[in-house]
């Protein structure tokens, strides 16, 4: 009782001394876990908080906003970029879903046509579009060359109208981006039980009975991720409208993407091009949302 009533210096003469305060020492065993995530750390500091804060910060401005609303072309470039997601996501998964199916086939060719498939995916973006863009040139394109050969006469001028173009864009996404999503889908009918498919078959179920019954509700939630992922990275996809129809004609085809990087590279006005960009997250924010409620149910089949 004396001791507890004692004061702080009554107990610090007692023998009452306080404990030592803990000491951060690294060892080896801390130094090396430290000497992996420090440069991964300060990468992603530099190439991605950076970046982004400086984006955010350069189109906060009101007035940057005006000045998009008042281009004449914003309003079109807002069409052109939902008609690019809308068209352009759910016809390429839509396919990817059914090549899917033709993929998982047995015989040994159909191995050989996947590694053919794919390559459109496997070759680098940049030189595909532009390869895309040389064939589709209306006075000396390959496509063009081809048809006054077979029929004598001219082709289409692809890129020299807007309608032609902006299809154009949207085909060349969808051939340069579904085997990605193939390989996807088909990763997630192999992870499908094969029971599943033997008791559809003792119960008479046709081809298409099994996907409706089988397939399609063992992949849904995957169709869904993907369907929001696929839509997240499109809506920043600047390579596909930038090399096959480059905005034009008349920049009647660009999207949010390559509009935000012509208003600040070509037109010198990176405030303004920024703020096309963030124009878009009243759509991104929601997807990624979802996405992530998605995500965490735990239910993707894969």
């Amino acid at each position: 009782m004396d001791a507890v009533a004692a004061s702080p210096a009554e107990r610090a003469s007692a023998g009452f001394a306080r404990p030592p305060r803990p000491t951060l020492r690294l060892g080896r065993d801390g130094i090396w876990p430290l000497a992996f995530v420090v440069p991964y750390a300060a990468v992603f500091l530099l190439f991605v908080l950076y970046p982004v804060a400086y984006g955010v910060w350069l189109g906060h401005e009101p007035v940057s906003y005006r000045a998009l609303f008042d281009d004449p072309i914003y309003l079109h470039t807002v069409a052109n970029t939902v008609l690019f997601l809308a068209v352009g996501v759910n016809v390429k998964l839509f396919l990817a879903l059914l090549l899917s199916g033709f993929f998982m086939r047995k015989e040994r060719w159909i191995k050989w046509l996947l590694l053919v498939f794919i390559l459109p995916w496997a070759v680098p973006a940049i030189p595909t579009f532009i390869s895309v863009n040389w064939m589709l040139n209306s006075q000396w394109g390959l496509i063009n060359n081809l048809i006054w050969t077979l029929f004598q006469t001219d082709g289409p001028p692809w890129l020299d109208n807007a309608t032609l173009a902006m299809w154009a864009d949207i085909v060349a996404y969808i051939w340069k981006w579904t085997p990605f999503w193939t390989l996807i889908f088909l990763a997630g009918r192999m992870a499908i039980p094969q029971e599943l498919y033997e008791s559809a078959d003792v119960d008479g179920a046709s081809a298409f009975e099994r996907f409706a019954h089988v397939t399609f509700p063992m992949m849904a939630n995957l169709y869904v991720v993907c369907t929001l992922l696929s839509t997240i990275w499109t809506l920043g996809d600047f390579n596909t409208v930038h090399f096959v129809s480059g905005g034009g004609p008349a920049l009647q085809t660009h999207v949010l993407a390559t509009l935000g990087l012509r208003d600040a590279f070509e037109l010198s006005n990176p405030r303004v091009g920024m703020a096309a960009v963030i124009s878009a997250l009243p759509l991104l924010i929601p997807l990624v949302i979802i996405l992530m409620r998605q995500l965490r149910k735990g239910e993707v089949q894969l």
